[in-house]
């Protein structure tokens, strides 16, 4: 029986809450013991992001999808996957969880509940960026979910992982965690001005590989497209 949608958004609630505690709490932690080591702080902020993933998405999947994201709903929307009814909920969920996590993770290390971000993320490279960078993870998420849906945890774990890494904005691409994130002067954050390049860059990147993926795999059906 699927759940209700009160049970949908607290997942979706909790498991960006809990994405935006790991995403930022481990850079708080990676600033404060790397020494001024930028790389090893990154991957530090890298290996707990990715494994947050797994483990929240293998939690919170058979429930609401796991999304965790409004790029992945709006594109599972646009493939039939989710109600677009359900879909302004969602995104009322997934971000009020973005900011909580965002305070959970400062309160964990004794910071003001918000602070507005300085770190400049801006220019054409960052945002192409973004854009290859929800690109590929919608691309990670269709492909596995046509094929194997089972991987798609680890899969989304170990792309995001990697993303950090080839992408020159460290790939956010997720809405809700750039905004959240905006509001984090810490080393996971990101400037409010730079935001929203960022957020168009995702949407359009999330949409390119969602039509892509219409015409790539045609068989793809509600089911397979409902599984992230």
């Amino acid at each position: 029986m699927k759940p209700t949608l009160a049970r949908r958004l607290a997942a979706e609630f909790i498991g960006t809450l809990l994405l935006l505690a790991a995403v930022v709490g481990s850079g708080i932690m990676a600033e404060r013991l790397s020494g001024g080591n930028a790389a090893l702080a990154l991957l530090t902020n890298t290996i707990a992001t990715g494994a947050a993933l797994v483990a929240l998405i293998l939690a919170f999947g058979t429930v609401s999808g796991a999304h965790f994201n409004p790029a992945v709903t709006l594109a599972d929307a646009c493939a039939g996957g989710i109600a677009w009814r359900s879909v302004p909920a969602y995104l009322l969920a997934q971000i009020g969880g973005a900011y909580s996590g965002v305070a959970v993770a400062h309160l964990m290390f004794g910071l003001s509940l918000f602070s507005v971000s300085t770190h400049a993320r801006s220019g054409g490279a960052q945002v192409f960026s973004e854009f290859i960078a929800t690109f590929g993870l919608m691309t990670v998420i269709w492909g596995c979910a046509r094929s194997r849906p089972q991987a798609v945890p680890y899969a989304v774990g170990a792309y995001i992982t990697a993303a950090y890494w080839f992408t020159a904005s460290t790939s956010f691409a997720n809405p809700a965690v750039t905004l959240a994130r905006s509001l984090s002067n810490t080393f996971a954050g990101i400037r409010p001005a730079d935001a929203a390049g960022f957020i168009a860059a995702q949407l359009a990147g999330a949409f390119a590989t969602t039509f892509l993926f219409q015409w790539l795999m045609p068989a793809l059906n509600k089911e397979q497209a409902a599984v992230l």
